[in-house]
């Protein structure tokens, strides 16, 4: 009765919230179900599909994660693993031998006995579920009410751990419980891991990353983002999984057919409020946007200088797959950021929120974390651009390094800490004259400049009064620590640091005091932040029950949709693409990279082109659930999930099927680049296998 309540709320909320042309709707907080509470009426409401727990479970066996990193499927008997090129790329590497260029020649293993072992990598198949809620609420009811009641449920989250690891059905899982709803509901996952990998096939990085950055999150789309691995059991044999597989069916899905994604979202933020949603609007994802593009410039300036040179093919490589990661994370923080200021977009979250809180008797949590954020603005920019990490260089990290060092030896601090740190900083002191790293810095104080909060006098006092291209050139010339030497004294003589005025120091101690600051609001409000969220997440469950899914929480969903094309630039996008457009856009680029192609795929038989190539469809997916299979209501694989559109980039805040599209290689275009470029007949053949 419940789910049909929701159904008619889903109506009723479709026809009569509107801001502009847009409308709020429960849709918007997105179709990742989970599977302890799959979405049987749905299903069937909407599909005709009367699908029962063993549908459920099959699929669910049947589906990995991938390491943890990203989301993957068993599609043979004999252990076959399919998951995304992108998911292998930084793995695949230790995996050759001398003279051997995967990224340049791709790699089929002919034999069984061709397959290589990745040490260290693991899959992961979730072999039981369960919704745990009523047993959280019962352990927390017999606590000491005194008790903190995070702590309470922390607690009782750890007694059914440990009850469930003795379970006999649960016994040598790894067990993992969480929290949704932000603790409207509670589940346990028990997990079973493989361990001995083997790569099967792998295609060149030019068809795996065909159409590089410029064709990133955009469709029509031409790319083999695939990869082939193997699982093997304790005695070195190709795990037996005939009793969990999903059928790979060549011919894929049709125009409006339904067809269900299964994987692990990561990360989504679809229950925030409006005042958290303008926060990140207004500092954190424009923000990490710009830090994100200024380094993907730079990268991409340095490739183009060396990229031709023969003694630097080893480097140009690199430097490639560390473009592709950036460029990645720039566009999926920009599409964010443009939609959180897209009105039509924002302004569904502004009326669902009013909407719910309509329905509340107090208006108390929304005003008091607004209240919160407020405060924690002025410091946004602090938290963004003062913690180091690589993206910042060697020599802000340097300074962060050598402020820890002062405040160890202040604090009396551990020797063994303070050794690694001194190691750690004098390896670094040659950046001060590596022009890259120099500039780094220089665009880093640069960044903070634009966008300090106004009125903060951080960097003014960093800067005093001098420019930043003045200040960058005076600290290079007299700082001790572009000197090995006069480093190395400075640590010798610990009763002095604290006096020292040399110009890296000083300007570290004020930066690194401000991120302190910073980072000392963040947390003091932390515990508030997330018990108000929780209030707020408790009152749209109130309303709407668990018929909306939770955030992801790169855990196993469901996600449904149906293929379909889409209005685009004054035109439609098919709902499939062929291997013609793969050679259209080779030779209207003029063959050159990111859509250049290796030789063996220069002249491809015409039975080939014909096949269909990548797909998409309306179903809700978020980073994470790369590698997931794409199947249909008969558990066939039909595709591989590798991206989604560009419209779809926002969907960290908010799911718009409307645009919304999943990018998948169809399986139709698997089996031709199995069949006519790598004659992988051995491959093939495993994939015909029929299921018992």
């Amino acid at each position: 009765m419940q789910k049909i309540i929701v159904s008619l709320l889903f109506i009723i909320l479709g026809t009569s919230l509107s801001f502009g042309q847009k409308k709020a709707s429960p849709y918007d907080f997105g179709k990742m179900w989970t599977f302890e509470n799959p979405p049987k009426e749905w299903l069937k409401q909407t599909y005709g599909m009367d699908v029962q727990d063993e549908w459920f479970d099959y699929v669910r066996k049947s589906s990995l994660k991938f390491a943890t990193w990203c989301s993957a499927s068993f599609i043979s008997p004999d252990g076959l693993i399919m998951t995304n090129h992108h998911c292998s790329r930084d793995v695949v590497p230790a995996l050759q031998k001398a003279g051997e260029n995967f990224d340049k020649n791709g790699f089929y293993a002919e034999t069984p006995a061709d397959e290589r072992r990745a040490e260290g990598l693991f899959v992961e198949q979730m072999i039981k579920d369960e919704d745990i809620t009523r047993l959280v609420e019962e352990k927390v009811s017999k606590c000491n009410p005194t008790d903190d009641l995070a702590t309470m449920k922390t607690k009782a989250l750890e007694e059914i751990k440990e009850q469930y690891s003795k379970k006999k059905d649960w016994e040598g899982l790894r067990i993992q419980t969480v929290t949704y709803y932000s603790g409207g509901k509670y589940s346990i996952y028990g997990f079973k891991k493989f361990s001995d990998i083997r790569l099967v096939w792998i295609p060149e990085l030019d068809l795996g990353f065909f159409g590089g950055d410029p064709d990133n999150f955009t469709y029509p789309r031409y790319n083999l983002d695939i990869t082939l691995w193997r699982a093997y059991d304790e005695d070195g044999k190709p795990l037996n999984t005939s009793e969990n597989f999903l059928k790979f069916n060549k011919n894929g899905a049709e125009e409006g057919e339904p067809v269900f994604v299964v994987g692990n979202p990561g990360r989504t933020e679809r229950y925030r409020t409006v005042s958290q949603l303008e926060f990140d609007r207004d500092t954190r994802f424009g923000y990490m946007y710009k830090m994100l593009k200024n380094r993907n410039d730079l990268m991409v300036k340095k490739y183009n200088m060396i990229k031709n040179d023969p003694d630097k093919e080893y480097e140009a490589q690199e430097l490639l797959n560390d473009i592709a990661g950036v460029a990645n994370s720039m566009k999926a923080f920009g599409g964010i950021y443009g939609g959180l200021n897209d009105p039509a977009l924002f302004g569904r979250k502004v009326e669902m929120e009013n909407y719910i809180r309509s329905k509340s008797e107090s208006q108390a949590p929304w005003e008091e974390i607004s209240s919160i954020y407020t405060k924690l603005k002025p410091l946004g920019w602090a938290v963004q651009y003062l913690n180091p990490n690589g993206l910042k260089g060697k020599i802000y990290t340097m300074m962060a390094e050598l402020f820890t060092y002062k405040n160890l030896v202040k604090e009396g601090g551990n020797d063994d800490k303070k050794a690694k740190l001194k190691e750690s900083i004098l390896s670094k002191v040659d950046a001060l004259h590596d022009n890259e790293e120099v500039h780094l810095f220089n665009l880093l104080l640069n960044e903070i400049q634009e966008d300090i909060y106004p009125g903060d006098m951080t960097l003014k006092n960093v800067l005093g009064n001098k420019t930043v291209d003045q200040f960058v050139n005076t600290m290079v010339k007299e700082s001790k620590f572009g000197d090995k030497a006069k480093a190395e004294q400075f640590f010798m003589n610990e009763a002095a640091m604290a006096n020292d005025g040399d110009v890296l120091l000083k300007a570290g101690d004020v930066m690194m005091s401000k991120l302190n600051e910073a980072n000392t609001l963040f947390g003091s409000t932390s515990a508030k932040r997330q018990a108000l969220e929780a209030k707020i997440a408790n009152q749209t469950f109130k309303i709407f029950g668990d018929q909306l899914p939770p955030d992801a929480t790169f855990t196993l969903r469901i996600s449904d949709g149906v293929i379909k094309g889409y209005n685009y630039n004054g035109t439609i996008a098919p709902s499939k693409t062929t291997f013609y457009g793969l050679y259209d856009r080779y030779y209207s680029f003029n063959k050159e990279f990111p859509w250049s192609l290796p030789a063996r795929w220069q002249n491809p038989p015409m039975e080939m082109l014909k096949y269909p190539f990548n797909t998409v469809s309306t179903n809700d997916i978020i980073g994470g659930n790369s590698g997931s299979p794409l199947i249909n209501k008969n558990r066939e694989v039909v595709g591989l999930i590798f991206d989604g559109n560009i419209e779809s980039l926002p969907g960290n805040f908010i799911f718009n099927e409307e645009v919304n599209r999943t990018v998948s290689v169809h399986a139709g275009g698997i089996y031709a680049a199995l069949k006519y470029i790598f004659k992988a007949d051995r491959i093939i053949n495993e994939l015909e296998k029929p299921r018992k």
